[in-house]
């Protein structure tokens, strides 16, 4: 699978965001999915995941409440919906695919990785 990120762009604090993220090839429901980001000087770092069916769902404390991962499978799409922005928002978010039956949050679960999309938030 070949993973492909859009949506992202430059957003006020407050603000709301989604990011898509298409997968090409015939097997896009069988792979968990998960976002994670980094922000300049930091370590890459889990945002959320989805399992395959799309039945369960895991977020990071910081995003908790205001992220939400859903799935289409029938697009070969997964998106990352995120409300009340907050300039600690600011990063390069990456989409990954895992083939981990349950849910994958460490980042060397996930053997697939989009080329990343920014997403800069101003105070």
């Amino acid at each position: 699978v070949q993973l492909q990120a859009s949506g992202g762009g430059l957003m006020q604090a407050g603000g709301s965001l989604r990011l898509s993220c298409v997968a090409s090839g015939r097997t896009f429901s069988r792979y968990g999915m998960g976002w994670f980001r980094q922000a300049p000087g930091k370590e890459r770092e889990f945002v959320a995941a989805i399992k395959w069916s799309g039945g369960s769902t895991l977020y990071a404390d910081s995003v908790k409440g205001r992220f939400t991962i859903s799935r289409d499978n029938a697009k070969n799409t997964v998106y990352l919906q995120m409300n009340s922005l907050k300039p600690e928002d600011t990063a390069v978010y990456y989409c990954a695919a895992s083939q981990r039956v349950g849910i994958a949050l460490r980042s060397d679960e996930y053997s697939t990785w989009g080329q990343g999309t920014q997403v800069t938030v101003s105070s």
